[in-house]
């Protein structure tokens, strides 16, 4: 099923005219899943030495002509002038980490220095390109920069690569295509700096991938104007390709916010820098998820992991305490006390895609336990409300 009827067959997301095309409404449901997609996120890169940064919307246009955007992106930003300045909503998040980079003088002792951040950016698509989630104008990206010297550019490759793998496959993706992005030698004018660098790029992105034995494929021309790249590009349980995740090689953007750290030398040095995101955008991903999982996400993921179905209306009472049971166990659980009929509710739920399902009727109140039943009509058995719970948890390990 398309990832737009899910969005509204389970109240995860609206895009609505009287906003914009290309601007997402995330619901309550949906905006759970973004958090619990992010907690994870940020967890990982913690425990792979990234630093979490949090960085406005909106910068002054002279930031954008030293980055070059102006020169090279302008027709794909949203300018504005105030108070007779110029102003940027940002399309990108590097300029922000290149600024907090530089607030104080760097040693090469404190390289590398690896930046992350959930940035929101706005880029301008023509309206008839825009289609769900896949293409919009407002979207988050899970971006981060690595600042470093030469030798540990390598190192930080490959270890972005190993992340990479690590967090698409704990989302449900162990299948991917690899394209390498290089220039266009007949267009040099649309790149920035000499040719030297490129070759040196694009050879360290090669080099890179053969370290992984990941085969891969050059995209001749499809480098963006700083630098060459990494693709990789997704395949859903329906074979469809998607492209996710990016690592990104830039020797122009220190050079020209002169950027610089200490050496053991003494002397000033300018820093190598790596652009990536894993999930690239979120909207796009998160559409690509949901269609993925055909809506029915992992209990770890679902926005409501189980709910509660008290049999009759005498049955109420006990259902409330198990339902205050397992949200004190940290589940997401959800009370249906309505009067519409047991088998109603129930597929009702099954229509939700909801993991669990607890019914509670006479026998379960005397026995202190709940009647389980899998998303999918699966009946687990009866279970007391400490088992469900670890049931419930232990998707995740």
């Amino acid at each position: 099923m398309d990832h737009r009827s899910l969005g509204h067959q389970l109240d995860l997301f609206s895009i609505e005219e009287e906003i914009g095309l290309g601007f997402v409404l995330w619901h309550p449901k949906g905006a759970t899943v973004r958090r619990i997609m992010r907690d994870f996120w940020e967890e990982e890169h913690l425990k792979n030495g990234y630093e979490i940064v949090n960085t406005p919307h909106i910068a002054r246009g002279k930031l954008w002509k030293t980055s070059g955007h102006m020169d090279y992106y302008a027709e794909n930003m949203y300018v504005f002038e105030k108070e007779g300045e110029q102003c940027v909503i940002k399309p990108m998040n590097c300029p922000f980490h290149i600024q907090i980079y530089r607030s104080k003088p760097r040693s090469y002792r404190e390289l590398p220095i690896r930046y992350a951040e959930w940035g929101t950016v706005y880029r301008y698509e023509r309206s008839g390109t825009l289609h769900g989630l896949p293409r919009v104008r407002g979207f988050t990206q899970d971006d981060a920069h690595i600042f470093c010297t030469p030798e540990q550019i390598q190192a930080e490759m490959l270890k972005a690569l190993d992340l990479t793998e690590r967090i698409l496959k704990r989302l449900g993706f162990s299948e991917y295509r690899i394209e390498l992005s290089s220039r266009n030698p007949g267009t040099p004018e649309k790149y920035m700096g000499s040719e030297s660098e490129w070759t040196m790029a694009e050879n360290a992105l090669a080099k890179t991938l053969e370290l992984k034995n990941l085969p891969y494929t050059e995209m001749k021309g499809e480098a963006v104007f700083y630098g060459p790249k990494i693709d990789v590009k997704i395949v859903d349980a329906f074979r469809r390709e998607w492209q996710c995740s990016t690592i990104q090689f830039d020797f122009n953007l220190p050079r020209r916010f002169n950027l610089a750290y200490i050496g053991q030398d003494g002397e000033k040095h300018t820093p190598l820098m790596v652009h990536r995101a894993l999930l690239g955008s979120i909207e796009r991903f998160f559409g690509v998820l949901v269609e993925n999982y055909k809506g029915s996400l992992p209990a770890w993921l679902a926005p409501v992991q189980v709910r509660v179905l008290p049999v009759s209306e005498k049955h109420v009472h006990y259902a409330q305490e198990v339902d205050e049971k397992l949200s004190s166990f940290g589940l997401r659980s959800e009370l249906d006390d309505s009067t519409r009929t047991i088998g109603y509710r129930i597929r009702e739920a099954e229509t939700q895609k909801i993991p669990y399902m607890v019914v509670c009727g006479e026998r379960e109140a005397e026995s202190g336990t709940v009647s389980v039943r899998e998303h999918g009509c699966r009946d687990l058995g009866t279970f007391t409300v400490e088992k469900l719970a670890d049931i419930v948890r232990n998707e995740r390990i």
